[in-house]
């Protein structure tokens, strides 16, 4: 929280004040016996804040096991992210994902974006990245469980959704290896049209800003920067429409239309950097753990 400022101000104006009056009478005063200086006593050392507050830890635990609990999950976010142009701003970008899935091995992502849009499916057994303007699509294996299948499809072709720290099994025990600090900042009425805590995080290199609402403990709004990114460049995650538990058909999970486009590799778009290129940087902004 922020501490309040006030009245260290006033006291400080009316010292300055009292310093500056000059003496009414116009004559020195008489000097005064100098006093035996008194040994100062000797003030018990500040305590140390953590490095992980509990409030703040109790608040993202409780986020983490309301998402993990859930069978079924449905929300929207939006992803809003920096990139540099070719006149040195940062100008910012826009995905909006629907996202459904089913615990443990169900997942469908229907993308638009400020850019080709996209689709991704996943049964438990096969994964499907679908592009619908070019009409492609890429097909491979997969494994059982989710996270396992969003793992599979970074490494082999460099998917990632900046949500994805929020839907696998454990999302704290996720997060927790590479926690460095979390603190609590205080409660907002603006964000998701309801009450939320704030929390503040540093996580594996990635500074990032939460809030959760206080009641239903769901997560509505990320800000997050890379500590070790010069540009300093933000990227901001909305979520909303949140539905967990709810009937999810069998079908939400495949596309008949997806499965009959143009096969494509499911590969890394660029396998090999050209001499010279920068080193790739990581995966987005975790947004939560």
């Amino acid at each position: 929280m922020i501490r309040n400022k006030s009245i260290g101000w006033v006291l400080l104006l009316a010292l300055g004040a009292l310093l500056a009056i000059p003496n009414a009478q116009g004559k020195p005063q008489a000097a005064k016996k100098k006093a035996k200086p008194v040994a100062a006593e000797a003030s018990p050392a500040p305590e140390a804040t953590p490095a992980l507050e509990p409030k703040a830890i109790e608040i993202l635990k409780a986020a983490s096991s309301r998402l993990a609990a859930a069978h079924t999950l449905t929300f929207n976010a939006v992803e809003f992210f920096e990139g540099a142009s070719r006149h040195g701003h940062p100008v910012a970008f826009a995905t909006k994902s629907e996202v459904t899935l089913q615990r443990p091995d169900k997942l469908r992502v229907i993308t638009s974006a400020d850019g080709p849009a996209s689709e991704f499916y996943y049964d438990g057994k096969k994964m499907m990245a679908y592009a619908p303007a070019e009409n492609l699509v890429a097909v491979a294996d997969a494994p059982a469980t989710i996270e396992a299948a969003l793992e599979a499809a970074y490494h082999s072709a460099a998917i990632y959704f900046p949500f994805t720290d929020l839907i696998v099994a454990d999302p704290y025990k996720d997060m927790a290896e590479g926690l460095q600090l979390a603190y609590y900042i205080g409660q907002s009425k603006v964000v998701g049209e309801t009450t939320t805590d704030m929390v503040a995080y540093v996580d594996n290199g990635v500074f990032v800003q939460i809030w959760i609402g206080a009641e239903d403990k769901l997560p509505r709004l990320l800000h997050a920067i890379y500590l070790n990114d010069p540009e300093q460049l933000r990227h901001n995650l909305i979520l909303s429409d949140w539905q967990l538990d709810v009937a999810v058909p069998e079908e939400t999970f495949s596309s008949s239309k997806a499965a009959s486009a143009n096969p494509m590799p499911f590969a890394h778009p660029h396998p090999t950097p050209p001499p010279d290129a920068p080193p790739e940087k990581g995966k987005p902004a975790k947004p939560h753990h």
